[in-house]
């Protein structure tokens, strides 16, 4: 993996900070996938990790290393196709679609289904996405599991994703893109956003960000308590596959401190004292239907983690300009038996122009030993 120059950039954290220990985490996960990679010397954790997250990064690196011994290479030109992308592209429009697909064609027939770890590479070798099956469970791992954690802090979040669904409203929030829960209301289905610093729409850069309203409340603190191992192995995966969105975002996160210090923004300085992620943006999702579409907010050259965890079957992630379905872009999730959450790690641009961090590139991978 080729490191970016600004993996040489100092960041600046406060020591305080929950993101510190995310840091150390991702720094032995990048270490430990090279040293696997290259046949190098065992590494040895900071002793700033406890022994549950070290095995869950442990569990993380396997995946890696799979799915970086797995090249899926396609024809696609990943930088000319996103050029041809206006934000009238929601993704919906199949005619539309059809004429981009012809435009851009993946190189090969019909829709491809990928059930084991892989990268998928555009026609220059740039990463569009990586595939990680399994990459939050291990069979041996019986005392303790991260789908746990995710399902336990879903559940704090239950009466906000109870009130997100609407009768009308885009598909988003739609009642008819939910199913109810399988196993006696065992899940509350719903949609909401978590963010330490969220412009409302229309209102990007025109004032100061914002804590998310889901994150205004009295359970704030322990939300972001329950979040923040999923969060930090989230951000160590993205540590290994895209370096320079990863100090983008440390960066972002930098200035983000020294902004709502200097503006005194005193509940944003709160939420990012627990705030465990590069990601300046989560989604919780729970057991609803996605259609293809596409997602504005988020960087193009960036990649978004969608973690998925439940008592589901059968479940499928198409990207559709690919023509590659996901066993469980252009993206949607098919109907499931069972029940189902989805985490959506993504980082929204307007919060790095307010930090004042520039635009990453696409992501490479140095197949050389």
């Amino acid at each position: 993996m080729n490191d970016s120059s600004t993996s040489d950039i100092e960041i600046t954290l406060w020591r305080t900070w929950a993101l510190t220990v995310t840091h150390e985490a991702c720094e032995y996960t990048e270490q430990k996938f090279n040293a696997e990679k290259t046949g190098g010397d065992p590494v040895i954790p900071s002793p700033k990790l406890d022994t549950d997250l070290v095995m869950a990064c442990d569990r993380l690196v396997d995946r890696l290393i799979k799915a970086y011994k797995n090249p899926i290479q396609t024809q696609i030109d990943i930088a000319r196709y996103s050029k041809l992308i206006s934000p009238k592209d929601t993704g919906h429009n199949e005619e539309r679609e059809e004429k981009l697909l012809e435009r851009c064609p993946p190189g090969h027939e019909g829709t491809k289904l990928v059930e084991i770890p892989a990268t998928i590479l555009d026609a220059s070798g740039a990463i569009i996405a990586w595939y990680l099956p399994d990459a939050l469970t291990d069979a041996t791992q019986i005392k303790w599991c991260l789908q746990k954690e995710i399902w336990a802090a879903s559940d704090l979040l239950a009466p906000m994703l109870e009130k997100s669904v609407k009768v009308d409203g885009n598909w988003r929030t739609n009642q008819g893109w939910f199913n109810p829960s399988s196993e006696n209301d065992a899940l509350t289905p719903g949609c909401i956003n978590l963010s330490p610093a969220w412009f409302q729409q229309g209102h990007e850069n025109q004032s100061d960000p914002e804590v998310s309203a889901s994150l205004k409340g009295a359970s704030s603190e322990k939300i972001l308590k329950a979040i923040a191992r999923p969060a930090a192995i989230a951000t160590a995966a993205l540590r290994v596959m895209h370096p320079e969105q990863y100090w983008a975002g440390l960066r972002a996160f930098t200035s983000l401190g020294e902004k709502a210090e200097s503006k005194e923004l005193p509940k944003m300085s709160e939420t990012l004292q627990y705030w465990a992620s590069v990601f300046n943006s989560l989604s919780v999702i729970c057991n609803r239907q996605t259609p293809n579409h596409r997602d504005h907010l988020s960087i193009p050259e960036c990649f978004d983690i969608l973690t998925t965890v439940g008592n589901y079957s059968n479940a499928r992630m198409s990207m559709p300009s690919l023509q590659l379905e996901f066993r469980l872009v252009r993206h949607g999730v098919h109907a499931v038996e069972g029940d189902r959450i989805a985490w959506a790690w993504y980082m929204r641009d307007s919060v790095h122009v307010y930090a004042g961090v520039p635009s990453c590139g696409w992501a490479r991978v140095n197949y050389r030993r």
